[in-house]
């Protein structure tokens, strides 16, 4: 098959702290070349040398489909939902820098969390958290409106997210260690899980280097565990963040106008891809106290499917394109096509 006659389509690109997913995508949903790479940190490198830095991964879904950069574009759409676009100066930054890359012949910015709330719905409407690393919202109408956050974390009232649980783990844990705050197992289950004899050697480790910062995120796991114990410290701490993430999906409903409609609520991230019952069910229980009408899900089709789904949206592809483009990203021990709702589990 001559895949260029599948284009102009869309160049899905799905950046993240962590990781980034591209994928060419053709009109008629078609995935032609698929490639993952490291984390996507503008706020580090600048928004050009991280949007250049996406080069090899553009080049290798090119290759796949049988093309080569620095000819025509690539697609005839950029689709591109990245982390650390979280201020109207940062979406044009980072804008400016994919469309002086030869990749599409339009392009499109958003924040990483409208990717994973495309991924879970039917059509572009609804909200989505995402409870990862950090903790975001956003909600989307189909005429474009939407709803979202700063997301700078504690400078705009951020909380949450497995980096935001993790220190306030070691924080209650060192309080309770030394007499400043209520007893809990947290103390020794951290200090034991880093093999150090109490939570401030832990602490003093992570300040000297000897532990990497990156490993406190192994302390959210600790954190749930205490709590499934009867901890009412972690227990306290998990319903702080049940109640954030309701919080952050009511008020984008709110302002939306979905409050009193049937909508979507989309959870996503790793923290709540975890499932745990204790957060889950409470995020339930305030969710139908708050917003009845609001139907949640868990995401579990990549994110990258949403920013491809946007970009179809965007060329005005056909709902089959859209089956199409499902059906690549679905499980593979099946076959049949599969809605959007087969990608999330209903809490």
């Amino acid at each position: 098959m001559d895949h260029t006659e599948q284009l102009p389509g869309v160049l899905a690109i799905d950046a993240g702290n962590s990781k980034t997913d591209v994928a060419l995508v053709s009109t008629a949903g078609e995935v032609l070349g698929t490639a993952r790479g490291g984390g996507f940190q503008p706020q580090r490198v600048g928004a050009e040398a991280a949007v250049g830095a996406l080069t090899p991964l553009v080049a290798a879904v090119a290759a796949q489909a049988g093309l080569a950069l620095g000819g025509r574009p690539l697609a005839g759409h950029v689709s591109a939902c990245l982390a650390n676009a979280d201020l109207p100066v940062e979406e044009e930054q980072l804008l400016a820098a994919i469309t002086a890359q030869p990749w599409g012949l339009s392009s499109a910015v958003a924040n990483d969390t409208f990717g994973l709330l495309r991924a879970g719905t039917e059509r572009p409407l609804g909200v989505a958290v995402v409870c990862g690393a950090g903790i975001n919202c956003v909600g989307l109408l189909p005429d474009g409106r939407t709803a979202r956050f700063p997301a700078l974390g504690m400078l705009t009232g951020d909380w949450g997210g497995g980096a935001g649980l993790a220190a306030e783990s070691l924080w209650l844990a060192h309080r309770a260690e030394d007499g400043r705050g209520r007893p809990t197992g947290l103390a020794r289950a951290i200090a034991d899980h880093f093999d150090r004899p109490s939570t401030m050697a832990v602490a003093e480790a992570v300040h000297l280097g000897a532990i990497e910062d990156v490993r406190l995120h192994e302390i959210v796991p600790l954190l749930f565990a205490e709590a499934a114990s009867g901890d009412s410290v972690a227990l306290d701490l998990i319903d702080r963040q049940a109640d954030e993430i309701t919080r952050l999906a009511v008020i984008a409903l709110t302002r939306l106008d979905l409050l009193d409609v049937e909508a979507p609520v989309v959870l996503g991230g790793g923290v709540l891809a975890s499932r745990h019952p204790l957060l889950i069910d409470n995020i339930r229980t305030r969710l139908t106290a708050a917003a009845p009408l609001a139907v949640p899900r868990i995401v579990i089709a990549p994110p990258v499917l949403g920013a491809a789904l946007l970009g179809l949206d965007h060329l005005g592809a056909a709902p089959e394109a859209q089956t199409r483009l499902r059906t690549h990203y679905e499980e593979p021990s099946t076959g049949a096509a599969r809605p959007a709702a087969a990608f999330t589990k209903a809490l």
